[in-house]
């Protein structure tokens, strides 16, 4: 019985091998139209062709009546068009390539009154057409196709007639609405752009009325301009008829979202994604030019496939929902309130705002038709030119209302004050030198050119040194940051003055600024001090420089401590006679550059106040820290 049972199986699967072979070697010998290939076949499988019919109509008909025309269509047949549904209730993104025609297909339920339909491109405009294909015969119900086969394959073969429902051609948001096309077998929407690459979203709706799933816009849906103002801007839009209805929950659902670029104004929240994209992607590319300019090595490969994608993959279409583009674009969202101020921004500057109405259950989101305007301009200080060489002594305004920092631009205009100065020259290098008149209080001097910060720095108790180079002219801007230290004691009504000497010079010749002393401390020897003359040291520098000594004879008044005081009091302010003497110094090795100098013709026991001034070609002199020596009384 066994040995039966395996014969059976070889003579069964022997039979699938030649019936196999036989419907292909068959299918040959029909295309080629030749009665020798059936006569090869029929050699091949050793069997007569009585029996060989047999098994044809065993085939066909088998054990379960007739076979499926499915079962003889060949398997690797193509489809006339791919075949793209879509789906109803439900927003679809789509990618439109430049030129490319997409085909989307839809059929409706049966009593299906009207539909809606709606495109929105994502900026660029775009072509799209709504059209209904009708069958004259249709086909059996019983038929059925292969797997390969698309149902519109079926209306594509067949002869129908094809109707056009609805054109439009734009970059804004566009809805057909109308009833069901009647004898419509399938409906065939088609988008096309010529322009460039962009995207589109298509909602679909079946039944009358709107579908609700877009936010509605007001019958005026502009943005007004409240205000304007230095750094903020108010605007003001009506509601939308979706946020206004009455329910308890609406005020989770919806959100105001403002838009602000310095472009232009978009029309659609996917617009908004694309431009920016856009944007950001010509920035990066020129970035990386600039970057390729100063690099001489090029850069390794692997670095820069990270870097592109770094790059182009900053905003990207969202697919968990409208809120993350939102987030994505930076907008200012403020629930449902149809007010908004936008403050930081800058003064003198041209804004594009967009407000857009998002409904966060469905992820769908309506533009208002956005505004633009232009911020106040920042009122300026009178600006003085600066003369070559002539040092100026300078008083800034501070009172309660000044800032050192983030304070408002009308208290950091309070104590600021402006000058200009272009240096002389073809190399067009300058210094300039700054001083406070009082070591505890502090300023800030910020220098421009063109527009462009060069360099910023707060000047206190030591001399400020700021070297110009590279440029025509510059902007040199003076503020005071003694206000927020000063709030506490000075009150609401008070002000008071932060002096600050400034001196710029043209240096032709040089290419840094001058050097300074290691320190600007004096010392006087004890043994070398007499009844008439006193010895004292300082340091010097490795240039060249002219110094001289000034001695004032202390008494008990009081005017000769505020003089001391005071360190903007160069050596034009004192007298022929206070002159002891004046010499040049140098030497090449800081850590030796000492000079000294005696002092005599003094009256014995008597105190004295030492001042030593390094006069310079460039910049106001400098001041050692005055010394108070007293000679003996007895020698």
């Amino acid at each position: 019985m066994d040995c039966k049972r395996e014969k059976r199986k070889k003579e069964k699967k022997r039979l699938k091998q030649n019936l196999s072979v036989f419907f292909s070697l068959t299918a040959v010998q029909c295309q080629c139209g030749g009665s020798d290939s059936l006569q090869r076949v029929l050699r091949h499988l050793k069997m007569s062709p009585s029996w060989c019919l047999v098994l044809a109509v065993a085939l066909l008909w088998g054990p379960l009546g007739p076979m499926p025309l499915a079962a003889l269509a060949p398997e690797n047949e193509v489809p006339l068009r791919p075949t793209t549904w879509l789906l109803e209730d439900k927003v679809t993104p789509i990618h439109l390539p430049k030129g490319k025609t997409r085909r989307f297909y839809f059929t409706l339920k049966k009593k299906t009154p009207s539909m809606s339909l709606t495109v929105s491109p994502c900026g660029t405009p775009i072509e799209w057409t709504l059209a209904a294909r009708t069958l004259k015969d249709k086909p059996p119900k019983n038929l059925h196709w292969s797997s390969k086969k698309s149902m519109p394959e079926v209306w594509w073969r067949g002869p129908g007639t094809e109707a056009k429902i609805h054109t439009y051609t734009g970059n804004s948001a566009d809805t057909y609405m109308g009833p069901a096309y009647t004898p419509a077998s399938i409906y065939i929407l088609r988008l096309k752009s010529q322009e460039q690459d962009t995207s589109a979203s298509v909602y679909l709706h079946e039944g009358p009325g709107s579908s609700g799933v877009f936010p509605k816009l007001p019958a005026d849906p502009r943005v007004h301009t409240l205000g304007v103002g230095l750094t903020s801007v108010t605007l003001s839009w009506n509601p939308s008829a979706s946020v206004t209805q009455p329910s308890h929950s609406v005020k989770h659902l919806y959100d105001y979202c403002v838009l602000v670029n310095h472009n232009h104004n978009y029309r659609s929240l996917c617009a908004a994604l694309e431009g920016i994209k856009k944007e950001r992607e010509r920035d990066w590319k020129q970035e990386k030019k600039d970057k390729q300019r100063k690099e001489t090595a090029r850069p390794v490969h692997k670095d820069w496939w990270g870097q592109q994608w770094d790059a182009l993959g900053e905003i990207q279409p969202s697919t968990s929902g409208v809120s993350d583009d939102v987030a994505q674009l930076g907008c200012v969202c403020r629930g449902i309130e149809s007010v908004c101020t936008v403050s930081e921004l800058l003064p003198d500057t041209q804004y594009y705002f967009d407000v857009f109405v998002i409904d966060r259950l469905n992820g769908t989101s309506a533009a208002y038709t956005g505004t633009f305007t232009h911020t106040h301009e920042q009122a300026q200080p009178a600006v003085i030119a600066l003369k070559e060489g002539e040092p100026r002594l300078v008083a800034l305004q501070v009172g309660r209302g000044s800032s050192s920092g983030g304070g408002s631009a009308s208290g950091r205009q309070q104590g600021a004050t402006v000058f200009s100065f272009r240096p002389r020259g073809w190399q067009q290098n300058g210094l300039l030198t700054l001083q406070s008149c009082n070591g505890t209080q502090k300023i800030r001097v910020v220098v421009t050119s063109r527009g462009k910060v060069l360099s910023t720095q707060e000047v206190g108790e030591q001399l400020a040194q700021l070297w110009l180079q590279g440029a025509p002219s510059y902007i040199i801007r003076l503020e005071s940051t003694e206000a927020s230290a000063a709030t506490g004691r000075v009150s609401a009504a008070s002000s008071s003055r932060v002096a600050v000497k400034i001196q710029a010079s043209s240096a032709y010749h040089r290419q840094a600024a001058p050097v300074l002393p290691a320190t600007l401390q004096m010392k006087s020897f004890n043994k070398l001090r007499s009844c008439t003359s006193i010895t004292l040291a300082w340091m010097g520098t490795e240039e060249r420089s002219l110094y001289c000594v000034y001695r004032w004879r202390l008494s008990d008044d009081v005017v000769g401590k505020e003089r001391n005081s005071d360190r903007c009091l160069g050596p034009e302010t004192r007298s022929d006679s206070e002159r002891v003497l004046c010499k040049y110094f140098q030497e090449l090795n800081p850590r030796r550059a000492v000079t000294t100098a005696v002092i005599g013709g003094l009256e014995p026991g008597a105190s004295y106040l030492l001042d030593v001034y390094l006069v310079r070609r460039w910049g106001i002199p400098i001041k050692y820290h005055s010394k108070t020596v007293r000679t003996r009384r007895e020698c």
